[in-house]
Order: structure tokens, then C-alpha cells, then sequence
């Protein structure tokens, strides 16, 4: 299985076929939308509709952005850069996903009472931390697009570093909503603390010459 998965990331595909790989992204990324829409409509959204669409849009917003956050460790890995062109879609599904999370907090959950949204975000600091994470990535949405890329110039690169934290308030978002089972937190911790080592390694000297504890032209 991992070398298959080896080979395919080193095969370039051709421009038609990444057309095809970026629809079927794009299509299998709606498929838990259409699931949480069948589900309402045959009345099956569990005992607690409200908490199953907030953990369901959350769950796919984190799973997301890990899977955008791999982008980068494949192509140090493998030197390939070709699957970094679908990070635009996955962020922007990651966002989407977030939307409907947040929507389902303040809509269905509190109906937009600010005061008892308020009251919530003070007895559970994860709110907050959810909270911080969404706005942080509200930036980086809009500035997804071309013309915002060569309109920020480097600075662009520099803002969207920032998914790196997003990444890790969101992790510890999840951590702090699950009460007692804390194994499935642990294991999307584990992959980006992966993610983030694996990124580390191979730009360990860029890293350093950045901070001044060596230097290039010695």
C-alpha cells in the first residue's frame, strides 16, 4: 500500500489528468455535506441533531486541513511538487466546513443570543481556542485567490504560515471538547506534531540561518 501510494505520488500526471484528480477532490470533498443532508432529511441525525452536525462539521474541518498540511511534507519527501496545487481547494473546503461548524454554534446551538454565546465561551475555554483558530483562517480564505498572491507578494507566504497555528488551536479545540476518550485528539495530534517534524527536518538549515545560528557564506 505505501509503495503504491509511493508511485503514484512520483508519477507527474498530465494537465487533463490533474483536472481529473482536482474533480474527484472536489466532488469526494462534499461527500460529508451530502451525508449530513441525507441524514437530516431521513431523520437520522442521532438523539442530538445540534452536537451531531457541530462534531461532524469539526471533525471534517480538522481532517482537512491535516490532509492540506501534507501537501508540503510530500513534496520534501518524494520532490514532487504537483499535488501542492490542490492545497488551494482543500484550504478552501477547510474553511467551508469551519463556516458551517461555527453556523452550527451560534445558529442552532444558541440562536445568536450573544449573551449566552458569551457565557459559554467563558465556562469553556475551547470555544474560545475554536473561535481564535476560525478567525485566523478567515485571512487566509480570502486571500486564496491569484490576484491576492501577487498582490501580497512575499507577504503572502509570510500570512499563511499561520496555518500552523490554526492547525494546533484546532487540535487542542478537539482535545478539550472530548471529556473522557481522549485517543482520537491524541492521534490527530501525533499527525501534525509528524507533519510539523518531517517540515523541520528538511528545513532545519533555512531555519537556522533564519534565527543566525549559522551562516551560509562562512
Amino acid at each position: 500500500m505505501i509503495a503504491n501510494f509511493s508511485n503514484f505520488i512520483k508519477k507527474v500526471p498530465s494537465k487533463s489528468q490533474l483536472k481529473v484528480i482536482k474533480v474527484m477532490v472536489f466532488f469526494i470533498a462534499l461527500l460529508p455535506l451530502l451525508r449530513l443532508l441525507l441524514l437530516g432529511l431521513n431523520d437520522k441525525l442521532t438523539a442530538n441533531p445540534v452536537e451531531f452536525i457541530e462534531r461532524s462539521t469539526g471533525f471534517w474541518a480538522l481532517l482537512i486541513l491535516l490532509m492540506c498540511l501534507t501537501l508540503t511534507p510530500i513534496r520534501l519527501i518524494y520532490k514532487r511538487v504537483w499535488q501542492v496545487q490542490l492545497r488551494r481547494m482543500l484550504g478552501l473546503f477547510m474553511f467551508f466546513y469551519a463556516c458551517l461548524h461555527i453556523a452550527a454554534y451560534l445558529w442552532l446551538d444558541f440562536s445568536f443570543v450573544w449573551q449566552d454565546i458569551s457565557k459559554d465561551i467563558i465556562k469553556h475555554p475551547r470555544i474560545l481556542v475554536g473561535f481564535l483558530a476560525f478567525v485566523l483562517a478567515v485571512p487566509l480564505a480570502i486571500t486564496s485567490n491569484t490576484a491576492m498572491i501577487r498582490c501580497l507578494g512575499t507577504k503572502w507566504k509570510q500570512l499563511h504560515q499561520s496555518v500552523y497555528l490554526i492547525a494546533i488551536l484546532a487540535v487542542i479545540h478537539f482535545w478539550w471538547l472530548v471529556k473522557k476518550d481522549i485517543r482520537e485528539p491524541m492521534l490527530y495530534a501525533g499527525i501534525l506534531v509528524l507533519l510539523l517534524a518531517i517540515r523541520i527536518y528538511y528545513q532545519k538549515d533555512l531555519l537556522l540561518n533564519k534565527l543566525g545560528l549559522i551562516d551560509h557564506k562562512a
